[in-house]
């Protein structure tokens, strides 16, 4: 049976230097495209750029998880033409990027409600996870047509569906197990680049003792030495988990990091 990790509001996670696990919001690519004059689409194309730097950088720190947001169940609002060339970008972002992932021992998956998706892509999703399931240097998650509203009521929906005796009774650990990110730590550190200060209903369950790190960089500029900023940030921060800062002073060695 899979092994899911406990929630930060059940127990207290160990804490590290490094993140375990960082959550990204990839905010900017339109606003960088035209402040360059160029067409947003060029942003977007940047971006991929930028979280190929990104994912080289935290394999090499040691971070375990990188979970980023891709596209929002909000982004079906935009242009159709920006939606269709996101959807192309996401395709040809598996069929070209996901031998590299491989190469370098990074596991790929993919949440989210893949209804909406063509075929094509559905497909090339599950031969990209397919492939590089069994790999453990680290895990990359990209959320596709994902929100965190519809990650707890599907959580829900499926729970009650396998255990409709648990209706009146389940709890957390019930729970758990169905959510999107049931098989990873919670993040320790949550990046939005691009200036806006919000959560944009991005993994929410998971967020609730997430440390948050808002940053004016727009994301396609978003480099090693900003995501070194961002980690920095992190480590002079104080993970209290509720108890109080005296309570930390007197914590055995190795159990309180940053």
């Amino acid at each position: 049976m899979a092994h899911h990790p406990p929630s930060s509001t059940r127990t207290i996670p160990d804490i590290s230097n490094v993140p375990r696990h960082i959550a990204v919001i990839m905010d900017g690519n339109g606003r960088w495209a035209k402040q360059r004059f160029m067409p947003r689409v060029m942003g977007h194309q940047r971006g991929v750029e930028a979280l190929r730097d990104v994912v080289k950088s935290c394999r090499e720190l040691g971070v375990q998880y990188l979970t980023v947001f891709a596209f929002s169940s909000e982004n079906w609002r935009r242009p159709d033409e920006e939606v269709s060339f996101l959807m192309s970008l996401f395709l040809k972002m598996l069929e070209r990027e996901v031998t590299k992932l491989h190469q370098n021992n990074i596991r790929l998956k993919i949440i989210g409600d893949r209804s909406r998706f063509d075929e094509k892509l559905r497909q090339s999703m599950q031969e990209a996870e397919q492939l590089t399931s069994n790999n453990t240097a680290l895990t990359l998650t990209i959320a596709a047509n994902y929100g965190g509203r519809w990650d707890v009521m599907n959580a829900v929906q499926n729970l009650l569906k396998d255990h409709p005796h648990l209706a009146q009774t389940f709890g957390e650990e019930d729970l758990q197990p169905y959510l999107s990110m049931s098989d990873a730590p919670e993040p320790d550190l949550f990046i939005r680049t691009g200036g806006e200060q919000r959560i944009s209903n991005f993994m929410l369950w998971q967020l609730a003792y997430t440390e948050l790190y808002f940053t004016d960089t727009l994301w396609p500029a978003f480099d090693r030495s900003e995501l070194n900023k961002a980690i920095a940030s992190y480590q002079r921060r104080e993970r209290r988990f509720g108890r109080t800062s005296e309570q930390l002073q007197v914590q055995p060695e190795g159990g309180q990091g940053a």
